[in-house]
């Protein structure tokens, strides 16, 4: 257990454990919801401030902070729409209107989209590896504050987390990498369960 001298902002608040019947409920039922499945409402300004906190609290191995955020709602959805259909057709010349609106209004499937970015210093004595973990531990940490707040959100990174133009209308610098865009709303209906892991075959124990 952490010393409370050694963090005396914190007060009394630093137990040892947080036992919470609810919250492994909430884990054991967590599922992603398609963007295609979200609409409105989103979080209010306090919500999402309070998710995007919850997201940057994680191990970070001598506190490097290897991530960003970068958050879009309300008009600035819709004005990057226009980065992702230019960025598309430049790629996709061909594509019929459809196809091209469909990528211009991607951002609208939500009242709240939020690029995680990835920035790791690679002089940093904490190895690159451990930084890129922490910015999906922020991916992954978002997802439960959203849920926990009552909302349903998704993970995804899709062609436009690596495409040049859009990095660069992003404001990517240097060695910036999109660890994911998350998109945060309410679920139009429940997510069907999908597949899980076989535990027996993903865990092992030493020596036996």
């Amino acid at each position: 257990m952490a010393d409370r001298h050694n963090y005396p902002e914190l007060g009394d608040i630093l137990p040892s454990s947080y036992p919470s019947e609810a919250t492994l409920e909430m884990l054991r039922r967590r599922r992603s919801c398609p963007a295609d499945f979200l609409t409105g409402p989103g979080p209010d300004a306090a919500q999402l401030e309070d998710i995007l906190t919850i997201a940057a609290r994680v191990p970070d191995h001598r506190r490097v902070v290897p991530f960003r955020f970068v958050v879009f709602e309300g008009d600035a959805r819709a004005r990057f729409g226009a980065v992702l259909k230019k960025a598309f057709l430049k790629n996709e010349p061909e594509a019929d209107d459809a196809k091209a609106a469909y990528e211009e209004n991607r951002f609208l499937r939500a009242p709240v989209v939020i690029a995680v970015i990835s920035k790791t210093d690679p002089s940093h004595r904490t190895p690159e590896w451990e930084q890129i973990l922490c910015a999906g531990a922020v991916c992954q940490n978002m997802l439960l504050a959203a849920s926990a707040h009552g909302f349903a959100a998704q993970w995804l990174t899709e062609w436009y987390a690596y495409d040049e133009a859009v990095l660069g209308a992003l404001g990517l610098a240097m060695g910036e990498k999109i660890a994911g865009y998350v998109y945060i709303g309410t679920a139009k209906e429940d997510p069907k369960e999908r597949g899980r892991p076989d535990m027996p075959s993903i865990v092992s124990r030493w020596g036996e």
